[in-house]
């Protein structure tokens, strides 16, 4: 990668050049995010590996580049920022190695083409996707995302670094998943402020008798110890400017109409007060007025009318 590339703005006469522009530009709806995976001059085979494992997790919304690159985002970010630019890739990973930080990846993420947050990781004790029994996935499967441990509420810092890991490995954005699709687990543990430890795990369905499956869960792979290593995270105004929805995109309050914590949407309908005694109801023997009721209906409607006396006062 050439360190000195520039991107130069240019207009397009063509309505499809027109087109293609408009794609990379600000959406009020965005495309699912794609991650661009890339090598470092000096990246280990233990790094190149579990990218290569993460890809194949993430697909069709990832891409490897197997090319190595001079790339150092804590000391320069411009070039990695051109290279997402041009490939329209808002997340990536950079696997290194050197003497300092062995078998290290760099998990980030831009927002308007320039760096947001950038996370170092460690990797230990991994066991990689071929070392498990072959379990297929189906392609661009939404995989359930679980957070134990009280390491990621022990500050600021692992809020935001849990904040990075759920935008990396949440997938695209679906108004509604059917539960054959709910194949997917990845879990995340903190029991401290140094290491996460990451693991897979695919959902078999089984039979239970009932309508309810039984659930049971099989390691999938790959299974990693995620050293925390250094971060560059955007400081909270920038972060705030990133997290900003556009008026377009906010829908519009419509009256006694709400959701509840699932989703689910209820009305609410406004009725006037039933008389329950013109409801129109089977004549059975036993709900049929008894003599007794009936003079005390007849006395009391009689009690209601007025008087020709009190009529003639009223007119006058």
């Amino acid at each position: 990668l050439n360190c000195k590339m520039t991107l130069i703005n240019r207009t397009s006469k063509s309505a499809r050049g027109k087109r293609e522009i408009e794609k990379k530009g600000s959406l009020i709806v965005e495309n699912p995010k794609c991650s661009m995976f890339l090598r470092g001059v000096n990246a280990s085979i233990l790094a190149v590996n579990f990218m290569k494992d993460m890809v194949a997790l993430k697909k069709p919304n990832a891409t490897y580049f197997s090319r190595k690159n001079d790339l150092r985002p804590f000391e320069d970010a411009v070039p990695l920022q051109n290279f997402a630019k041009q490939h329209d890739s808002s997340l990536f990973m950079l696997g290194t190695h050197n003497k300092k930080r062995p078998h290290n990846i760099i998990m980030g993420r831009t927002f308007d083409h320039q760096l947001l947050d950038l996370v170092e990781f460690g990797i230990e004790q991994y066991k990689s996707l071929d070392q498990f029994k072959h379990i297929q996935l189906s392609s661009g499967t939404k995989p359930m995302l679980i957070f134990n441990g009280e390491g990621f509420d022990a500050s600021e810092r692992m809020r935001r670094i849990k904040n990075v890991l759920i935008d990396f490995f949440k997938g695209p954005d679906v108004p509604q998943v059917r539960l054959q699709g709910l194949e997917h687990v990845l879990t995340f543990t903190a029991l401290n402020e140094d290491t996460i430890y990451l693991r897979s795990y695919k959902v078999l369905f089984k039979k239970s008798g009932v309508r309810t499956p039984r659930v049971e869960l099989k390691e999938l792979g790959p299974r990693v110890n995620l050293a925390i290593r250094r971060s560059n995270l955007a400081s909270n105004d920038h972060f705030k400017r990133a997290c900003r929805k556009p008026k377009q995109s906010k829908v519009k309050k419509i009256k006694n109409i709400s959701k509840d914590p699932f989703g689910t949407r209820l009305g609410r309908i406004h009725m006037q007060k039933q008389d329950l005694v013109k409801l129109k109801l089977r004549r059975v023997k036993g709900l049929k007025q008894t003599a007794a009721e009936k003079k005390l209906k007849n006395a009391l409607q009689i009690k209601r009318k007025p008087s020709n006396a009190e009529n003639r006062t009223a007119n006058k």
